[in-house]
């Protein structure tokens, strides 16, 4: 697993990543020099090990050379998502102590109301162009040299929780080792297990500043292949595109998969996409019948895996194996899961409960939040991001929804999941969002919020035939008591619902 430096000297004329719509392509030589002009730069600002940054950047060429000076001067890098506002940014950057920040100039409106906040900042550039309180990223860097930092170290992205639930949280794991050339963690333990190498062309169909989709290119870049980088997803297009560059691996959510079975059979079937060799998806429960979909037009590639930021665990389920496990995220390939009820106590097979992992691959802490640490640790040691969840006699892992989503009904626990992923499959629906309302008689009732696939089907006849549509699949306690339609929903571009603030609209509507 060579360093991209090392790869850089073999074949400097290695394409690195390529940025699919504009063409642009990154040599592994170019990424080299890059990355050691920005590591000069950071030097030159004062910068130095345990030091953290912040990068508010579109998906662009700068994003992972940044990245990559980031992780070989032993700084601390944050990725925000470029979806956050002036407050909910200034937040993150407050509570990470970032001292530089790095932004896109089609951000320029929310970053400039970041200079005039009480922040650690000391140093704001933009990329793509200015505005009054930023320098120039691209004059910085042209003025610096190539050659390396004397002093490189290992650096670690510090990735902030989406706030579905609360306020964000910053997933802080140290360096493992301060050697800044060897292979992260997750390359180490899933590289072997997706089979990426230098032969591994991946397409990057989701914003950088998103855990998977960061791993996964840092991934590639850590074992010579080449990365297709999408600016923005678009379904048609990362079908072109696989056929195009012949692309062998690919990393994915479920409404991704969503959107391109709902293009037209003739669209779907204009592209070659043999080259596919494994097609990884998670963040997300995908709903049963889009994953036999996807099996049956792209083959037996998918791949399916459970983690989070914080990476305490990973389980871990190819095709084969999912057919007969229906539903499940797997086996772990580190840690150990268990399911947990309210009072600790470990629960049997088929009760659900929240997931924990033991025998932890690394013991993360929510960055200047000890309170919120210790709240992810039992006293076991084990650690939970509050996903709810069951495991069967054979020990594979299924998921029902996250704990705070959890609704509870007449005394009943519904799964907003269950109900979401059978809506999405309507071919009147875009995309759904359910949760629970305060009720006075049930403690909580189920509501729905649909997209309309054609804001035309947005009526009273629509939502009657969707309610009467899930009365016959599901359990009437689960059938959502009320359902309305939004334009769009609240959903990131990890693949998931930000349901928090759908949540409150609909709580203060009866306070």
């Amino acid at each position: 697993m060579p360093h991209l430096s090392v790869t850089a000297r073999e074949t400097p004329a290695k394409p690195a990543y390529i940025m699919a719509n504009s063409g642009d392509v990154i040599t592994y030589g170019e990424l080299d020099a890059r990355s050691n002009q920005i590591a000069q730069l950071f030097r030159l600002c004062g910068l130095k090990k345990g030091d953290h940054i912040a990068i508010m950047l579109v998906n662009c060429p700068e994003f992972l050379q940044i990245v990559s000076a980031a992780m070989r001067t032993g700084l601390i890098f944050t990725p925000i998502s470029t979806h956050l506002k002036g407050d909910e940014t200034a937040y993150i950057l407050k509570n990470s102590g970032a001292k530089l920040l790095v932004a896109s100039a089609s951000l320029a409106d929310t970053a400039a109301t970041l200079a005039n906040k009480s922040l650690d900042v000391q140093r704001f550039y933009m990329v793509g162009g200015i505005r009054e309180g930023f320098e120039s990223w691209e004059e910085a860097i042209d003025s610096m040299p190539a050659d390396a930092v004397g002093d490189q170290t290992m650096g670690v992205p510090m990735l902030y929780s989406s706030g579905t639930t609360g306020q964000p949280k910053g997933v802080f794991v140290p360096p493992r080792t301060e050697q800044f050339d060897a292979p992260g963690d997750l390359t180490r333990l899933l590289a072997p297990a997706f089979g990426f190498g230098s032969e591994t062309i991946y397409l990057s169909p989701a914003p950088l500043y998103h855990a998977a989709p960061l791993h996964y290119n840092l991934m590639v870049l850590e074992t010579g292949g080449t990365s297709i980088v999408m600016e923005k997803f678009d379904p048609e297009r990362a079908l072109a595109l696989i056929e195009q560059h012949q692309v062998t691996h690919s990393q994915w959510v479920p409404i991704m998969f969503v959107r391109m079975l709902k293009l037209a059979a003739s669209v779907r079937a204009q592209y070659e996409l043999s080259s596919m060799q494994v097609a990884i998806h998670a963040a997300a429960p995908c709903p049963i019948d889009v994953k036999e979909q996807m099996i049956e037009w792209w083959g037996p590639v998918m791949v399916e895996y459970y983690s989070s930021s914080e990476a305490a665990g990973f389980t871990i389920i190819d095709s084969a194996t999912w057919l007969t496990h229906k539903g499940s995220v797997g086996k772990p390939l580190f840690g150990v899961p268990h399911i947990v009820d309210d009072a600790g106590v470990e629960l049997a097979p088929g009760e659900i409960g929240t997931v924990y992992f033991s025998d932890l691959q690394n013991k993360f802490e929510y960055y200047d939040e000890p309170g919120k640490t210790a709240e992810a640790y039992n006293d076991k040691g084990w650690s939970t991001c509050g996903d709810m969840g069951y495991l069967d006699e054979e020990g594979f892992l299924y998921l029902t929804d996250r704990k705070n989503f959890t609704i509870i009904t007449g005394g009943v626990n519904v799964y907003p999941a269950e109900i979401e992923n059978l809506l999405i499959g309507h071919d009147k629906v875009a995309d759904v969002a359910v949760f629970g309302v305060p009720d006075d008689e049930f403690g909580e009732v189920v509501q729905a919020v649909v997209q309309p696939a054609n804001w035309v089907d947005a009526s009273d006849e629509t939502a009657f035939e969707l309610l009467a549509w899930l009365r016959e699949r599901l359990s009437s306690i689960k059938v959502p008591k009320n359902l309305d339609f939004n334009e769009q929903l609240p959903r990131m571009d990890n693949g998931k619902l930000y349901k928090r603030h759908l949540m409150e609209a609909y709580r203060n509507r009866g306070s």
